[in-house]
């Protein structure tokens, strides 16, 4: 099996996902990226619940 395979079944869910639901995969990702660059150990569950009411609103 090839890795190109692989890869494409890990992102199969995001791309099949409603714009809505990429929406916030992309900015919960950009919000963990963001953390990471800053070695921010603090709570991330506050953050991630106020990007998921963003976006159902």
């Amino acid at each position: 099996m090839s890795q190109e395979l692989n890869i494409d079944d890990v992102q199969e869910p995001i791309t099949s996902a409603s714009p809505e639901v990429r929406q916030i995969i992309e900015r919960v990702w950009q919000l963990e990226k963001s953390r990471l660059d800053k070695r921010s150990n603090s709570p991330i569950n506050d953050d991630i619940l106020l990007i998921v009411k963003e976006a159902v609103r």
